[in-house]
C-alpha cells in the first residue's frame, strides 16, 4: 500500500480509533486530568477505594448501602468503620495475613463489600464462589485457591464438612442448626477496635483476588487480578459514571457480586462516586419491579435475560417511572430485543457494555444515550486505556473496520493470568501481551464494537459458521417463546446441526415444525434450525451466560437413550 493510500484509510477511519499501520485499535474517549489511574507503587485497592469516600463532613449522612428487603442504611461513615473493625479482627484474632486466601460463599448482603475490602486491606487474596454450587465445586475451588480461611453463609455451612479449613460465618446463626460457638462477622466488627487495623506494606502488582470463569463451555478457571487490576477498573467506572451524569442516581443491585460484573461495579466501584446502591439478596423479578418503585430507582445494572423479562412482561411490570437508565452487560443482548425494550420505556436508557472476568470488568461502553441510540446491537466503544485488534484467527491478520475476527484486548485492567495453570495462560495471550477474548467480534468505522458470537460456540455446518446468538434472537422474537439457546448436534453429513432448545410461554401448544419454519424464513439455509427440544427452564449462570455444556450434555443423554 502507499502512502497516499495508506493515508486515505487513516483519514477514513479516523473515527474509529484505528490505527492502518499496526492494525491496532485505541479508545476514542479520553480521561481527562480528573480521572486518572494511579501509578503509585504503594496502593491497594481498599485504600485507593476508602481514599475516594465522601468527605468525612457528609459521609455521617451520605447513604451507601440500603437492604432492599430489611431497609437497613449503611453510611459510608458506618462502611468505614465496619471495613476496619473486621480488617482488625482477621488479623489478631484469626492470624490472617498478606498473601493468605480467604474463601468467601455468600449471597449478596450489605456485609459483601466490607468483607472484600476488609480482605483487601491486608493483602490477602479474595477468592469469592457462588453460593448454589454443590459441595463438590466448592471442596474443589477452596483446594484450588490454596485459601487459609473460608467465610460462609450460616446456610452454607454444610458444604465445607471434607475440609480442615477454619470457617468464619457472616452473619450470626438464628437456626441452632450449627456450633453455636461459630464467630460471625458481624461480632467480629462489633468488638474489634478500628483503630487497630494493621498498616500493611502492599504494591499495585500483589493479587488481589481469585475469581472464577463460569466455565460456561468447558472447565471453570481461576483469574489471578491484581490490586492494580481493580485500581485500575475502578478508575474507568468513576469516569463512566461522570460522563454518563449519574453521580446522584439510585443504582439497584441483584447481580451477584461474587461475578465480577458485581464485585468491581457495586461492592468496590460505585462507593469511589459516592453513590448509594440497593441491595438485592437474589434476583427476583416482582422483588426487583418493587425495590425500583420503594426506593425510587433511577439505574439497573442489569443482564439479557433481565431485559428480556422486562420487555417480555412490560405491561406488568408497574411504576418504573423512577429508571433513568438500565445497562445490560455479562452477555450479548440482540438488537431485537434492545428495540423492543425501547419501544415498552422510551424514557429509559438502554446501553449495552462488554467485559470479561479475565479484564476485571467492563472493556467498552457508551458514553451517551446518542451513541447507544445510533448504534443498535453494539456493546458500545472501547473504554479509556483499551487497545483493540480484530484478528483473523486463520492467518492471524490484524483486520480493519466491519471485518470480523477474535477481539484481542490490551489494558492496565487486564488480569495476570490463571491461578496455577501456566498452559492455559499461554494459550490465552500472544508474546506481546495480547489477551485473545475468544469472542467473535468487528468494528464500525466510528469504532463501535460488535459481538457476533464466542468463537468455541460457532456451529460449523457443512462448512458454514453458524452464530447461536444469531438464531436465538430471532427465536426470542416469537411471541410463544420466553426463553430460548441453540447448540451443536453431531452429524455424519454435516459435521454439526443447529438444535434449539425452547421454553415456551405457559399454555402455549408450539410445536418443532412451526419453530423450525419460524426460524427458516428469516436465514439462510445453511442456518437453519434442525432439532428442537422444549425444556422447562435454560441453564445459565448466575450472571446471565447461556450454559451450552449442560445442553450439550443434556442432548447427548437423549442420543445415549435412544441407542
Amino acid at each position: 500500500m502507499s502512502m497516499e493510500e495508506l493515508w486515505e484509510e487513516e483519514t477514513h477511519f479516523q473515527n474509529s480509533g484505528f490505527e492502518p499501520r499496526l492494525g491496532i485499535y485505541h479508545s476514542v474517549y479520553q480521561l481527562g486530568e480528573n480521572h486518572i489511574i494511579p501509578t503509585r507503587l504503594d496502593l491497594d485497592t481498599a485504600t485507593f477505594v476508602l481514599s475516594q469516600f465522601p468527605h468525612p463532613d457528609v459521609a455521617d449522612s451520605r447513604v451507601a448501602l440500603i437492604d432492599s428487603a430489611t431497609n437497613q442504611r449503611v453510611t459510608y461513615a458506618q462502611l468505614r468503620q465496619s471495613i476496619r473493625a473486621l480488617a482488625a479482627g482477621l488479623y489478631h484474632a484469626l492470624g490472617v495475613r498478606k498473601g493468605d486466601a480467604v474463601f468467601l460463599l455468600s449471597p449478596n448482603s450489605v456485609l459483601y463489600p466490607t468483607i472484600c475490602l476488609a480482605i483487601f486491606s491486608l493483602g490477602a487474596v479474595l477468592s469469592p464462589a457462588n453460593p448454589v454450587n454443590t459441595e463438590s465445586e466448592i471442596v474443589k475451588q477452596v483446594r484450588d485457591s490454596g485459601a487459609k480461611l473460608v467465610i460462609s453463609a450460616p446456610e452454607e455451612l454444610h458444604k465445607f464438612g471434607k475440609l480442615q479449613v477454619p470457617i468464619l460465618l457472616t452473619c450470626r446463626d438464628q437456626s441452632n442448626n450449627n456450633d453455636n460457638n461459630s464467630v460471625s462477622v458481624e461480632e467480629l466488627i462489633d468488638c474489634c477496635d478500628p483503630l487497630e487495623c494493621p498498616e500493611t506494606q502492599l504494591s499495585q502488582s500483589d493479587m488481589a483476588a481469585v475469581l472464577y470463569s463460569s466455565g460456561t463451555t468447558g472447565t471453570s478457571k481461576g483469574v489471578i487480578l491484581t490490586h492494580a487490576n481493580f485500581i485500575s477498573i475502578m478508575t474507568l467506572l468513576k469516569w463512566s459514571v461522570d460522563v454518563s451524569h449519574s453521580q446522584n442516581d439510585v443504582f439497584l443491585c441483584f447481580i451477584p457480586m461474587f461475578h465480577i460484573y458485581g464485585l468491581a461495579f457495586f461492592g468496590l466501584g460505585l462507593f469511589c462516586s459516592g453513590i448509594t446502591t440497593v441491595l438485592m439478596q437474589r434476583y427476583d423479578f416482582q422483588a426487583m419491579l418493587d425495590a425500583v418503585k420503594t426506593h425510587k430507582v433511577n439505574n439497573i445494572a442489569a443482564v439479557p435475560p433481565v431485559i428480556l423479562g422486562l420487555v417480555k412482561h412490560g405491561k406488568a411490570a408497574g411504576d418504573l417511572s423512577s429508571l433513568k437508565r438500565v445497562g445490560s452487560g455479562a452477555a450479548p443482548l440482540s438488537k431485537e430485543v434492545s428495540d423492543r425494550f425501547k419501544e415498552r420505556f422510551p424514557w429509559v436508557e438502554l446501553r449495552q457494555g462488554y467485559g470479561l472476568t479475565e479484564t476485571c470488568g467492563a472493556a467498552t461502553f457508551f458514553a451517551s444515550n446518542e451513541e447507544a441510540k445510533g448504534h443498535a446491537g453494539s456493546c458500545g466503544r472501547l473504554v479509556p486505556s483499551f487497545s483493540a485488534k480484530v484478528v483473523d484467527f486463520e492467518t492471524g491478520t490484524a483486520l480493519p473496520p466491519y471485518k470480523e475476527g477474535e477481539l484481542w484486548l490490551k489494558s492496565p485492567t487486564i488480569m495476570k493470568g490463571y491461578l496455577g495453570n501456566e498452559e492455559a495462560t499461554t494459550a490465552t495471550f500472544d508474546r506481546d501481551g495480547w489477551l485473545k477474548t475468544g469472542d467473535l467480534c468487528y468494528f464500525d468505522e466510528d469504532g463501535f464494537v460488535y459481538i457476533v458470537d464466542r468463537i468455541k460456540e460457532l456451529i460449523k455446518h457443512n462448512g458454514y459458521q453458524v452464530a447461536p446468538a444469531e438464531l436465538e434472537a430471532i427465536l426470542l422474537s416469537h411471541r410463544d417463546i420466553v426463553d430460548a439457546a441453540v447448540i451443536p448436534l453431531e452429524d455424519e453429513e454435516a459435521g454439526q446441526l443447529p438444535m434449539a432448545y425452547v421454553v415456551r410461554v405457559a399454555g402455549s401448544q408450539l410445536t418443532q415444525d412451526q419453530v423450525i419454519q419460524f426460524v427458516a424464513g428469516q436465514v439462510a439455509p445453511y442456518k437453519k434450525v434442525r432439532r428442537v427440544g422444549f425444556i422447562s427452564a435454560i441453564p445459565r449462570s448466575a450472571a446471565g451466560k447461556i450454559l451450552r455444556k449442560d445442553l450439550i450434555s443434556l442432548s447427548l443423554q437423549k442420543v445415549i437413550s435412544k441407542l
